[in-house]
Order: C-alpha cells, then structure tokens, then sequence
C-alpha cells in the first residue's frame, strides 16, 4: 500500500524499501508492504476492484483515481480487468504519489505478475523516462508527484472511482487526515465511489462526513473488515470538484 514522482546512467532515486516474504516490497519510511503478504493481487482484487463494482461499472471514460500508486500493482489488475470485459473505448486513471519507487524496483516488484508484462514493460519505459502522463493499453494515465495534501485541491478532475491506497493510517497518517477524505468527496463524480482496505473508524467517520454513505465489509485475507462507499447524490461533494 502507498502514498505517492519517480535513467539512462543514473537511475532517478526512488522510496527506500527491504524485501520480505518471497520478494514482497515494504517501505522503509513506514514499515508499511505496499502490497498483501498474503497475494497481492488478490487483495487487489477484493478491496479496490470488487470495493468498486467494477467491471460492472465500467464505460468509455471512466475515471479512477487512487491515492498511493506504489507498485502501480492497482493500475495493471484494472487494466486485465478491462480488457478481459471487453469494456469500450478509453479509461482514464489518474494517482497521486508523494514517495515513488525506483524503476528498478518497480520492476523487481512486477516481476512476480508475469500476466501483466504486456502493460509492465510499456509502465516500467515511462516511469523510467519520468513520463507523468502516457497512454498504457486503453488507459490515460496520470501520475500526480507531491503531497497529495496540495495536489488534490488543485486537481480539476473528478473520479468515478477512487482507490484510497496510502498506507496503514497508524504509520501514514497524512493521507487520512479529515481535510484531504472531504478533497477526495469534492473530487468524485456524482454517484461515484470510493473502495479501501482500512476499517478504522476515524477514516469511515471523515469520510461520512464528506459526503459518502460508507459500508465495513469483509475484508481481504487477515484483514477482517474493509470499507466502501458512494457519494451520496443530495451531498454538496457531489455538485463536483471546487
């Protein structure tokens, strides 16, 4: 799980990490995994796939946008998962990270998802290139580097859905701060929705209070509960981003 801009000689300096579990990444900074020990892309999955109702929901345009992209593990399941419905035309995907992998890491990380090379490779050439926006498979993506604390209010877009993916709020608490869950409201289409792993209560509270009408659900693997949720169609948030 993450928060969130990322060579030819000299490859640009990414996030510290150790490796555990058979090559699972955890970042220094927050003694945090970017992904489950358990499978990653099942939790994957679960949490913010099936947290979203997708692919149900998916349509030319579609907008996702994901606080943490990490090991962009979340980007390259939503795009097998596009292309294995069929779903038409063009989706958008837009995250905001503040603490980028090196490419090498990046790559050392995907490469236990040998399904997906056919979008890692393209991913891995772009991020090496500090590429912030590109065209991978159907997808517009879109890295936003920062604080997402300053970046989201200055973002103009709107997300059909949202992937809330820093990390635990005990060790990354910044990116469950009240404030930046109501930009995350203001920034969601009308009807649009949010999926997370955490359950904790500070984090469903805010984020009622935002605007969403929020659900603790089973969770994914050792996690027993997870939450989702939809903007709620009366609440100011979704009258759109200010």
């Amino acid at each position: 799980m993450n928060q969130s801009s990322k060579g030819a000689t000299a490859e640009p300096p990414g996030e510290a990490i150790d490796w555990r579990d058979g090559g699972v990444p955890v970042s220094r900074r927050f003694d945090d995994p970017y992904f489950s020990l358990d499978d990653g892309l099942a939790e994957t999955g679960h949490v913010f796939l099936q947290g979203n109702d997708l692919p149900q929901r998916f349509r030319d345009g579609f907008h996702i946008a994901e606080l943490g992209f990490g090991t962009g593990l979340n980007l390259l399941a939503t795009l097998a998962l596009w292309d294995a419905s069929e779903a038409p035309g063009r989706l958008c995907y837009s995250s905001f990270e503040a603490f980028p992998l090196a490419p090498a890491d990046l790559a050392e990380a995907l490469a236990h998802f040998p399904d997906f090379d056919r979008w890692a490779a393209p991913l891995l050439a772009a991020w090496t290139q500090g590429k912030q926006r590109f065209d991978l498979g159907p997808a517009q993506v879109e890295i936003i580097p920062g604080d997402a604390r300053a970046s989201l209010p200055a973002w103009t877009g709107r997300a059909d859905a949202w992937y809330l993916d820093g990390f635990s709020p005990a060790k990354n608490p910044e990116l469950w701060q009240d404030d930046l869950l109501a930009e995350v409201a203001a920034h969601t289409a009308p009807g649009g929705s949010f999926a997370t792993y955490t359950a904790a209560g500070h984090v469903r509270r805010a984020l009622e209070a935002a605007g969403f009408d929020v659900a603790r659900v089973p969770g994914y693997g050792r996690k027993r509960h997870m939450s989702r949720g939809r903007l709620r169609a009366t609440d100011k948030a979704a009258k759109g981003a200010r």
